[in-house]
């Protein structure tokens, strides 16, 4: 899994990504988040053809404002530099296989 630290990390590992990336937006206090964290470890160990990123919007505000990322978790998939889905709360594992 990619935790995502800086925007130019985010530039590099999400956005000239070669395949898909699966990006959720969370915050360490977040209940829900803390609740979709297990389903986002699994889909990661699973990766066959994409990958899975992490972006603290508490550390990161500026680039989930950019995303307009209002309420967490929220995801986000990215193909070829750009944002092709999104949902947003607590969503279940084939939900979440299928945004990809």
């Amino acid at each position: 899994m990619i935790i995502i630290k800086t925007q130019e990390q985010f530039d590099l590992e999400v956005l000239k990504a070669g395949n898909p990336v699966l990006v959720d937006f969370y915050a360490d206090w977040c209940g829900p988040c803390k609740a979709l964290a297990p389903l986002i470890e699994e889909l990661d160990q699973e990766a066959e053809g994409y990958s899975v990123a992490k972006v603290n919007v508490d550390a990161l505000p500026e680039l989930a404002q950019q995303y307009r990322v209002a309420s967490i978790p929220t995801i986000l998939v990215f193909r070829d530099g750009s944002c092709v889905e999104r949902s947003v709360g607590l969503v279940s594992k084939d939900e979440l296989k299928q945004l990809i």
